[in-house]
């Protein structure tokens, strides 16, 4: 009845609005932030996800029941795509803060940001799993529909913010660094009257200045 030919074109349209959730979600986060360097640190904890959403498709399948990568299981990794940065944002954000507002080194940022905002991960991760465990658990009628999608969203939120938490500040300061450096070079070959203006809020603040909070 061409079900299967059906199921092929909906599999290519899944994987174009990936694609597509992709690239709104960085060029929200670029507006927002006012930076495009910003979202592509925050960006990484998204394949962190995907690997942990296939591991919590494979431990269903291992320890409770079949569960085949259907429309509805796949559905399950465009709602991560806009799920996991948000714990990355946190981090970065707070980090920006810091320097901002504080005048505190970056790496120094870095690491306090991680400190004090890991309460606030864990609690806001730690809901969405527990919630979402029934999905998972739970048998009944029509319990087979949503298993993979809650599979997916439980593994990738778990995964993701277990590594996001080493990851995204590693990224993070190795991206500060390097601009840095490059700011340093660029000084070098330009005039002294055209040198790029380095030091204070403004060293952190990306393209544009990130926010009214660069100015205060």
């Amino acid at each position: 009845t061409g079900a299967a030919d059906k199921l092929e074109q909906t599999g290519r349209a899944m994987y174009w609005n990936i694609l597509l959730a992709l690239a709104i979600t960085y060029l929200l986060m670029a507006a927002l932030f006012e930076s495009f360097l910003y979202p592509f640190v925050i960006m990484f904890s998204v394949p962190l996800a995907g690997l942990g959403g296939f591991l919590g498709l494979a431990a269903v399948n291992a320890f409770l029941t079949f569960q085949p990568l259907d429309v509805l299981t796949m559905l399950g990794f465009v709602i991560l795509i806009g799920t996991v940065v948000n714990n990355a944002i946190l981090i970065v954000h707070q980090s920006l803060n810091h320097m901002r507002n504080e005048g505190m080194a970056p790496r120094e940022a870095i690491r306090e940001s991680s400190k004090n905002r890991i309460r606030p991960i864990f609690m806001s991760v730690g809901t969405s799993v527990l919630g979402m465990l029934p999905l998972i658990l739970f048998p009944g009628a029509g319990s087979e529909l949503y298993r993979g999608l809650g599979a997916v969203v439980v593994g990738g939120l778990t995964v993701s913010t277990l590594f996001t938490l080493f990851l995204v500040p590693a990224i993070f300061s190795l991206m500060l660094d390097a601009r840095a450096a490059l700011a340093a070079r660029l000084r070098g070959f330009l005039p002294a009257g055209m040198a790029p203006e380095t030091g204070g809020a403004g060293a952190t603040g990306g393209t544009g200045g990130a926010g009214p909070a660069a100015h205060p």
